[in-house]
């Protein structure tokens, strides 16, 4: 038997860990229970996991049945898919989505390691956009989630640049293998078209100043491709703020700046659009839809459809206020605190 090199844990220094790869108990949860447990306890998100939200109120409109098929159009990291798994009870099949070719290995390993075999579970690397393609060859649902959010383990991961709170390369990409990372896009925008996707896609206050500070940098042939490269620029153009709301300020406009570009390269709100157009189709008739949205944009575009498909018949019935986390839930979980739960129900003779 060959000798293998011995794999020392790894060193930080200080008490406890700070950077993404040195949470290594937090990164193994079998291993770590206890460890998950108190990260959990303390209202925050173990790196590399996500904490499902409006689990219960989920489950509860869904009325999930043996023998049912089900499809999980967000996947991510497989807490709500497993739930709907156990309704089940080993009866009926659901599918699941995920454009991420990282995590979806990881997810399904993890469902599979559960006990759910291929004869109830099915995992595919596709965008929900392409919904269409995916009820030709399994025919239409009784049931449909969507959880719009980005799930922890992409936010926590520095390599994967989605927040300025880690020095990364910045990417923003669902699928790091296709398509042009956050860096690359933002030097083919113009100020104008900067400024219009800060407005749009995350209602920015100061979107003309940060708009103008970053053509600014590109002007004086400077890069900007790394989180902290951007996180900079952001603090560049707030410093005619008060030094006494200035921290705050910026802390807020790079979290909607970093959601605008995520969005702008993601195409989310076209594929969502696409999404909600082919959803009636992908409903067996009495079948029902969950989406859950994070941002005010995805919402309107969720109410709009539902609306116009209730409208046309094709919805029997709908949701007619959101449904939110409770605050209990909100404690526990303070990414659940911008969650809106919309539902609808397709019509039987439609």
């Amino acid at each position: 038997m060959e000798n293998q090199a011995h794999k020392r844990r790894v060193h930080y220094s200080g008490t406890h860990p700070k950077n993404y790869d040195e949470k290594y108990k937090e990164l193994d949860p079998e291993r770590y229970k206890d460890t998950v447990e108190k990260v959990i306890s303390k209202g925050s998100t173990p790196a590399g996991m996500h904490i499902s939200i409006c689990v219960d109120e989920i489950l509860s409109f869904l009325q999930i049945r043996p023998g049912q098929k089900g499809l999980d159009a967000t996947l991510g990291y497989g807490g709500h898919t497993s739930r709907m798994l156990e309704k089940l009870d080993g009866r009926g099949h659901i599918y699941a989505l995920d454009v991420d070719p990282i995590e979806i290995v990881k997810t399904k390993k993890r469902i599979r390691d559960m006990g759910y075999g291929a004869d109830v579970f099915t995992a595919k690397q596709m965008n929900f956009a392409d919904i269409g393609k995916l009820v030709e060859e399994t025919g239409p649902f009784d049931f449909v989630l969507a959880d719009l959010g980005v799930s922890s383990m992409q936010i926590d991961n520095p390599e994967r640049g989605f927040t300025y709170k880690h020095e990364g390369p910045l990417d923003l990409r669902m699928d790091p293998e296709r398509g042009q990372s956050a860096a690359e896009r933002l030097k083919e925008l113009d100020q104008d078209e900067i400024e219009w996707m800060l407005r749009e896609n995350s209602d920015e206050p100061y979107a003309r100043e940060i708009s103008k500070e970053i053509t600014k940098v590109y002007r004086a042939k400077q890069k900007i491709e790394t989180t902290t490269n951007l996180y900079n620029v952001v603090d560049s153009a707030l410093a005619f703020l008060p030094s006494a709301e200035r921290k705050d300020a910026v802390k807020k406009s790079c979290a909607r700046t970093f959601q605008a570009l995520r969005i702008d390269v993601n195409s989310e709100f076209e594929a969502l659009e696409a999404f909600l157009d082919k959803l009636p189709d992908a409903l067996a008739a009495g079948g029902r839809v969950a989406i859950l949205t994070f941002h005010s944009g995805e919402d309107r575009l969720v109410k709009k459809s539902f609306k116009s498909f209730q409208k046309d018949g094709i919805y029997s019935e709908i949701s007619t206020d959101v449904i939110r986390p409770s605050a209990q839930e909100c404690g526990e979980n303070p990414r659940a605190r911008s969650a809106k739960l919309r539902w609808a129900i397709r019509a039987e003779g439609n």
